[in-house]
């Protein structure tokens, strides 16, 4: 008996391949082979809201491979990813191969090992149509508020621009942070540090002035700040009422899409496309030495903080035997999903808990290595014992005025033997505190004040991004990367470093979203949609249902935009700079094309000079001593060149640091990847150290 597993991708397929056998031919679908049309909105709005699903063009061949193979097999197992997407491929196939929904030929895998393969083989099930539904609908609602709003933008704004459920909403949050940002009004306060010895040590410790006669007195100026130091010039200090305890610090949980995706942002640097890229060859399969091909993590979109207990007992064997028994908690850790998780999947975790990094570093990539890693780590500190620290919080009396310090010791290092989660914020670091008893007298070292301002709200990173996000239900954890990656596509948000602020064109449409269009850009609305898909998924609510919620109010509100703005065009507004046009001496804005941005003079059309935008970058030319520039080639990779090309032909892939050689002075290049090194860029000069040594520039 000849069987047939269909799944996505290759990748997947040659794993999985490897725990069949002979008596099963795997092949893999490469994602949908049907979809809306493009060219029309594709969806029967008075009849039930029908989709028109057509079998995708550049799908044909493999549409034909397909149906070839299933006319050769008997049975056909429709193995596609563990997800609403999956279902509906899954459902698409049985379509277009003729199958019977109502057979039990769909197949999931949790995780692609052994036994993750041999558990979803032995347990076929029928295609879940709510699941489909849940999925159909969600895409029915993305075509219908993109086909109908787009063509609004484009006459409105700018042609080719896009809206979205999701998108829009996103775009939002980024446009209203700018904007706090801008409304912000700093207000001045002072603080007051003292360093202070004891008898015990002349090792000098930080304490924070508190307040007067017990009570917390907030310093507002210098004037104030200068006051209460002229109080305690003379003074004495002693130390006051001394508080010793223990704190215990729990681990954090294994990870789901968002947090794998904001940790991989704070501590790799990864864009969030690059960690899901990462952890779905990952989950998929990675050729390991000795071992073949393996999924090493389980599927990797999941809201759910639920782990077998097989993989919670081999996480603990491993800890006994690494770490020995008192590094265990004293009973299983079992973490609690979010109120609206599915807990379909388990957490994201290594599916051999046994095979640690170091073991399988030589057969993956850089970036599979880190990720591995990562997950690795993150999952086995899930299931250790506390960490404990010996507290100590001190006051210190001086006059009539109050500081106080604190400090801490490790008492068992526990979880943090192997893994800290990463931070947003700067944390403030605090040591320990010298010997010290009640009434001992102190040395002032060093008494000052400080001037500061309050700060504004920070920009999104992708990190922050994606939590807020998850707190508030827009989206869902396959969503969270390509809503990302297409804002900025579209230009409607720009990166600064690691931060993601809005363009000039992003605010100016989600301007007209918040007068037009209030609850497709309104964060409780789409929270609401999703908690609706949500119900279709599970067979609460009926599909066609919740898509006639949505239109019958969205249609009037694009009916009477049309017609409010019937005469209005927004111009999007461009960006000057002290760039002089050598044409005809008008300051050069900054103008948005196909291929990005580009300078261009604002005297158009009398004058149509136009130029590429040069970053420059630290350091300069070895070889003439000109400015290096950022470049990028026909596929969009960076590299680096002189400012003279092509009269100097000094060129790297490399990254011009703004250290210089030690051995000729020339400036330093930074290689990353594979051999990943600091070396010099001058012809001739072998100076070269390993680059973790260096900060990252």
């Amino acid at each position: 008996m000849q069987n047939l597993v269909i799944v996505e991708s290759p990748a997947k397929a040659k794993t999985i391949k490897k725990y069949l056998g002979r008596n099963y031919e795997v092949v893999a679908s490469m994602g949908h082979v049907r979809d809306l049309p493009k060219s029309t909105l594709g969806v029967d709005v008075e009849n039930g809201f029908t989709p028109k699903y057509l079998n995708i063009k550049r799908q044909s061949e493999t549409i034909k491979a397909l149906r070839e193979a299933a006319k050769k097999c008997d049975k056909v197992y429709l193995a596609t990813d563990p997800d609403r997407e999956g279902e509906a491929i899954s459902w698409h196939l049985a379509h277009i191969l003729k199958l019977d929904v109502a057979q039990a030929s769909r197949v999931t895998f949790n995780e692609i090992t052994k036994s993750g393969v041999k558990e979803g083989m032995a347990h076929p099930r029928q295609i879940d149509m709510d699941l489909v539904n849940a999925q159909q609908a969600r895409r029915i609602l993305d075509r219908i508020v993109g086909y109908k709003l787009s063509p609004f933008l484009w006459k409105k704004v700018r042609p080719g621009l896009s809206a979205g459920r999701v998108q829009s909403v996103t775009v939002r949050m980024i446009v209203d942070r700018e904007e706090e940002i801008r409304a912000f009004q700093p207000e001045e306060y002072w603080s007051i540090e003292a360093k202070l010895t004891g008898k015990a040590s002349r090792k000098a410790f930080l304490a924070k002035f508190y307040g007067k006669n017990g009570q917390k007195l907030e310093l507002k100026t210098k004037e104030e700040t200068d006051a209460v130091l002229a109080a305690l010039e003379g003074a004495a200090f002693t130390v006051g009422k001394i508080k010793r305890g223990i704190r215990k610090k729990s681990p954090a949980p294994p990870f789901t899409t968002s947090t794998m995706q904001q940790e991989a942002s704070r501590k790799l640097n990864f864009q969030s496309r690059r960690t899901m890229k990462a952890a779905q060859e990952l989950y998929e399969g990675v050729e390991i030495k000795g071992m073949g091909a393996v999924g090493l993590i389980t599927y990797m979109r999941t809201d759910s903080l639920r782990i077998s207990d097989e993989a919670r007992a081999a996480a603990s064997a491993y800890i006994s035997e690494r770490y020995g028994q008192e590094y265990l908690p004293e009973s299983p850790r079992i973490y609690k999903s979010r109120g609206n998780a599915q807990d379909a999947h388990e957490a994201i975790r290594p599916t051999m808990p046994e095979l640690s990094p170091d073991q399988v570093k030589e057969s993956l990539s850089s970036d599979q290595y880190k990720l591995y890693k990562l997950v690795w780590e993150r999952f086995i500190a899930s299931q250790m014992a506390n960490a404990e620290y010996n507290t100590v919080a001190a006051d210190i009396n001086a006059a009539d005025y109050l500081f106080k310090a604190s400090g801490f010791t490790v008492r068992f290092d526990g979880f943090t033997v192997l893994y800290v989660e990463g931070r947003d914020d700067e944390e403030e670091k605090e040591g320990a505190l010298p010997p010290m008893e009640e009434g001992d007298p102190l040395k002032v070292a060093s008494l000052a004040g400080s001037q500061h301002f309050t700060q504004p709200p920070a920009r999104f990173t992708e990190a922050s991004l994606i939590k807020v996000l998850e707190e508030n239900g827009i989206g869902r954890p396959s969503t969270y990367s390509p809503t990302i990656t297409t804002i900025l596509d579209r230009h409607y948000i720009e990166r600064e470093g690691k931060q993601l602020k809005p363009t000039a064109l992003g605010e100016i449409t989600t301007t007209l979203m918040k007068e037009h269009f209030s609850t497709v850009v309104d964060a409780a609305f789409t929270a609401r949609m999703e908690s609706d898909l949500d119900l279709v998924g599970e067979g609460k609510k009926p599909w066609v249902q919740t898509l006639e919620e949505f239109y019958g109010d969205f249609a009037q509100t694009l009916a009477k935009a049309e017609e409010e703005m019937k005469d209005v065009k927004m111009k999007v507004p461009d960006e000057e700079t002290d760039i002089v046009c050598e044409k005809c001496g008008r300051k050069m804005v900054i103008k948005l094309g196909r291929y990005g941005k580009f300078l261009a003079c604002p005297g158009f059309p009398e004058c149509r000079n136009t130029k590429r935008i040069a970053v420059e970058m630290p350091g300069v030319c070895p070889k003439c001593g000109g400015k290096i520039l950022e470049k990028k080639s026909k596929k969009g990779k960076k590299f680096y060149g002189c400012e003279h090309n092509p009269t100097c032909d000094f060129m790297t892939w490399d990254i011009p640091m703004a250290e210089n050689c030690p051995k000729c002075g020339k400036t330093l290049l930074k290689k990353t990847g594979r051999g990943a090194c600091i070396h010099c860029s001058a012809e001739g000069c072998d100076y070269q150290r390993p680059v973790e040594k260096d900060k990252e520039n």
